[in-house]
């Protein structure tokens, strides 16, 4: 017997409704790349989406097909955003900051036919444009019919490949007067992962995974977002969905405020006080800059009360220096393939007391999973390991916004109710909170022992010449492997190595105090932010 409950389809384009209906009045601020403040609503912005559902099938986009946008935060990018998935199409997000080689490849592997960009990204378009010529058939600039006159000579397409204005092109749409309906389990949205090994490879999400993630991450121990919360997501709209806060700030009102591309320290702070935000999301690199300009420039947080970070994991450091702010720091965990929230740091009954040290200690796990999710570890002998907080062993998930598979990689398909493996290492402790240990590609093993890379990390980011670390192994003809430490130095200060290696004494085991510390002006990023171990490895293969 079925139960005499109503059924409707879990759309995307159902959260923008919701939020133009009930939240007609909520703010979309945005700062353009001139600095100039942009307000709108969320009614607007659904109208001006309905528009632009017009728009693209006057491109010839069809339901089903890949649309790409290589585009920062903004009103703009969030239109698009519900316009593509709202007319049954898929928003292909692209990071550019990816090798240019690796945004042509992930284009034409993609099919993607319609590329809305930035204005600040035309000197990229033009450049990969020949190698596009046979799958792009426009290129849409984000931008108002007056700023299209000094594009000319950077964004010079090959024949065939259109160029167009989006504020001209919405000027003489006309308005869908409804958001088509169709299955909930249809694409809507498509990521590239960074590539770190080997090609990028794409993550297609469904509307159904994205409005359940969308879901809990609005609950009360995750994000938490609420009608009067003015969240400004500095994590960008490539990566991963902003983490699902496009579809989570809007399906309760939350006030969203955009960035752009300038996520300095200084522009930041001023946007974060100027538009009274409260809550803020990016990676720890991000945190890090502010809190380092805070320091030096004496300045305090006006409004900002939380912080969430995700992407690397949140130095014990850090949320010591947020708390002298007077700011919450929390973490969340995930990837592109899980989209991407798996588990969120929040307190249970055993660990809301906790005061001092021990909040710090326990701040810097990344969290137990969310309901809709699982994550389990597996031991050496591939048993599940022990939640004691000791165990180590493989991480991996299963849920309903977990992918399956990569787009257009058959092989890759695991079965509905199969683990994926995260390539995470980590421990599980008594009341079910994950830590990860390292990235299995990252442990060092010296003499037999595991050391934990980020454990060091963690560690050397708490000395006050330090700004920003990496550990990495080096070859060792007795021990296999030891550890070396590169380190970037605060505004101001001159780390000694000797002094370094000292700050380990009694936080680590000693067989895991760095050999060598070695000092640099800067540490190599990768196009989502994370330390590029990879190249550090290659660069110090030799070192002893």
């Amino acid at each position: 017997m079925l139960g005499l409950m109503q059924r409707r389809e879990l759309l995307i384009s159902s959260i923008i409704q919701h939020a133009a209906r009930h939240h007609g009045d909520a703010e979309v601020v945005s700062r353009r790349d001139d600095g100039q403040i942009v307000r709108t609503t969320y009614e607007k912005l659904e109208r001006r989406a309905r528009k632009l559902m017009g728009v693209l099938r006057e491109l010839g986009v069809e339901f089903g097909d890949r649309v790409a946008t290589l585009a920062m935060n903004s009103d703009r990018h969030l239109e698009l955003y519900y316009a593509i998935s709202g007319m049954g199409a898929v928003c292909h997000t692209i990071n550019p900051r990816l090798a240019p080689d690796d945004i042509a490849y992930i284009i034409g592997h993609a099919e993607d036919h319609v590329l809305f960009v930035d204005a600040c990204f035309a000197p990229l378009v033009a450049a990969i444009a020949p190698r596009l010529a046979a799958v792009l058939r426009a290129v849409v600039v984000l931008a108002e019919p007056y700023e299209m006159k000094p594009l000319g000579a950077r964004l010079d397409l090959p024949p065939g490949m259109a160029l167009h204005c989006y504020e001209s092109l919405l000027d003489a749409a006309r308005e869908e007067p409804d958001w088509p309906v169709f299955d909930e389990n249809a694409a809507s949205g498509l990521c590239y992962t960074s590539g770190t090994t080997g090609r990028p490879k794409g993550v297609l999400y469904s509307h159904r995974s994205s409005l359940l993630h969308a879901f809990q991450i609005n609950g009360a121990d995750a994000v938490g977002l609420r009608a009067t919360t003015r969240v400004l997501p500095v994590v960008p709209m490539f990566h991963v969905n902003a983490w699902g806060l496009p579809y989570a700030a809007p399906m309760v009102g939350a006030a969203l405020v955009m960035p752009g591309r300038h996520l300095d320290p200084v522009a930041l702070l001023g946007l974060m006080d100027g538009e009274r935000v409260d809550l803020s999301v990016g990676v720890p690199t991000v945190w890090l800059n502010l809190v380092n300009h805070m320091r030096q420039s004496g300045a305090r947080f006006s409004t900002l009360k939380r912080i969430m970070s995700g992407g690397a994991a949140l130095p014990r450091a850090l949320v010591a220096a947020f708390a002298e702010l007077g700011v919450e720091a929390c973490q969340g965990w995930g990837m592109t393939e899980t989209s991407p929230v798996v588990t969120f740091n929040e307190p249970k009954p055993a660990t809301a007391s906790l005061k001092g040290e021990a909040l710090f200690d326990h701040a810097i796990k990344q969290g137990r999973a969310l309901f809709g999710v699982d994550i389990r570890a597996l031991g050496p002998d591939g048993a599940e390991t022990r939640w004691d907080g000791k165990s180590q062993g493989d991480v991996s998930c299963r849920g309903h916004w977990i992918a399956k598979g990569y787009f257009r990689s058959p092989e890759t398909e695991i079965a509905d109710d199969a683990w994926f493996p995260t390539g995470d290492v980590g421990v599980i402790d008594a009341n079910g909170f994950l830590q990860l240990t390292d990235r299995s590609k990252d442990l060092i093993k010296s003499g037999g022992e595991w050391i934990s890379s980020i454990e060091l990390e963690n560690i050397a980011i708490g000395h006050p010449d330090v700004a920003e670390a990496a550990a990495i192994a080096a070859p060792d003809e007795k021990w296999g492997e030891r550890p070396l430490l590169i380190v970037v130095p605060r505004e101001g200060h001159e780390p000694r190595p000797d002094d370094v290696r000292a700050f380990f004494a009694g936080k680590v085991a000693n067989f895991a105090i760095p050999d060598q510390v070695i000092v640099v002006e800067e540490l190599p990023h990768g196009a989502t932010g994370k330390i590029l171990k990879s190249e550090l490895r290659t660069i110090y293969a030799s070192r002893r």
